[in-house]
């Protein structure tokens, strides 16, 4: 048992570069708190604790700074994140006009940015060309669409 309590720090560096390498592909900053339990865990035993106040020291060192550092650093690692939505999360609300009638089963539509898409009515009644609708949901390759309520554009103009 003295042999491992001599060794014991080599152990808590073992686990603190395999939690490192995992935080590494994950990201989210929870390896790195074990990580932080873990340099506990070395100075711990380094100071000639025995094996198991070495454990107890460790993880009361992790679930702390998982309660206490974590939050702060998660939010100040997300506010430079750009609050631009992509793809398909970013064609949901977006407005387009109805260029052939959109029932339940099918129809199209023409977005404001200039996609034309297959499009599906998302309740409700009919909507006849040149009505304008809002894309409320993408399913595949259709947009669910619901109609503005606006009155429709004259049939001569352009689409």
């Amino acid at each position: 048992m003295e042999f491992i309590e001599q060794w014991a720090w080599v152990g808590w560096l073992v686990l603190i570069v395999l939690f490192l390498a995992i935080e590494v592909a994950a990201g989210e900053m929870t390896f790195l708190m074990l990580a932080l339990g873990g340099i506990s865990g070395i100075i711990a035993a380094v100071a000639g604790a025995p094996i198991w106040l070495q454990v107890v020291i460790a993880a009361v060192a992790a679930v702390a700074a998982l309660a206490l550092l974590r939050p702060p650093l998660l939010k100040r690692l997300r506010r430079s994140s750009d609050p631009k939505r992509f793809n398909v999360e970013g064609l949901i609300g977006l407005s387009g006009i109805v260029i052939s009638t959109v029932t339940a089963l099918g129809g199209r539509v023409k977005l404001s940015n200039g996609e034309e898409w297959t499009a599906r009515v998302s309740g409700g009644r009919d909507l006849p060309p040149h009505t304008p609708v809002v894309v409320d949901d993408i399913q595949g390759a259709t947009a669910i669409v619901t109609g503005t309520g606006v009155t429709p554009a004259a049939p001569n103009q352009e689409v």
